[in-house]
């Protein structure tokens, strides 16, 4: 084999285990490497939850499927489900190159959470609308939950520290003081360009 041949044969071996492991879903299908992880939840609540897949966060519940479904490579991996005010749905799973794997998804209320009784209200105005909402390091939910008429950011009155992350955008970070009963509003476009693999699971 001469040495353009052996170039040749390189690159596309390159180009092989490049679409085999980042190719998005709608090309995947007919590749036997991958296994799929299907999360169902009966509720809002499980559908509005966020995932977070061995430690990264991939999206909410709802919205892992069609080109977003999870695709995994074989091997044992975990899947952490969370909700504010809820205990953590936590499994781990092997997966298996060309299987499919369904699993219910049953998130339980959490009875050491106290919710404010004095609350200030912010609004989200900010696209994606997908993207995970976390308030002093917590998360609690993602942007659609917080935007529209009647939709808002309940928190504790004072120093607030609100971060939104999206795989493959730019995390957006403020604080904001507020006082009880008042109303404020967040709006930013999130710039592309961030890191690919999610935000890290909050401990």
């Amino acid at each position: 084999m001469n040495f353009l041949s052996k170039t040749c044969s390189f690159f596309c071996l390159l180009a092989f285990l490049s679409t085999t492991i980042f190719t998005p879903a709608a090309h995947a299908e007919n590749n036997q490497v991958l296994g799929e992880i299907e999360l169902v939840g009966a509720s809002k609540v499980e559908k509005t939850s966020g995932v977070w897949l061995d430690g990264q966060y991939v999206g909410y519940l709802k919205e892992l499927k069609g080109s977003k479904k999870l695709l995994l490579l074989p091997g044992e991996h975990e899947i952490i489900v969370r909700q504010g005010g809820y205990l953590d749905f936590v499994q781990k799973l092997s997966v298996r190159g060309g299987t499919k794997q369904t699993i219910a998804v049953k998130m339980e209320k959490d009875t050491r959470v106290v919710f404010p009784r004095v609350t200030a209200e912010i609004k989200l105005d900010v696209k994606p609308n997908r993207a995970a909402v976390f308030v002093d390091g917590v998360f609690v939910g993602h942007v659609a939950e917080f935007t529209g008429i009647g939709k808002a950011l309940l928190v504790t009155p004072g120093k607030r520290k609100i971060k939104i992350t999206l795989p493959g955008y730019q995390t957006f970070e403020t604080d904001i003081d507020l006082m009880a009963n008042q109303k404020s509003t967040i709006k930013t476009d999130m710039v592309p360009g961030g890191p690919p693999e999610g935000t890290p699971l909050p401990q």
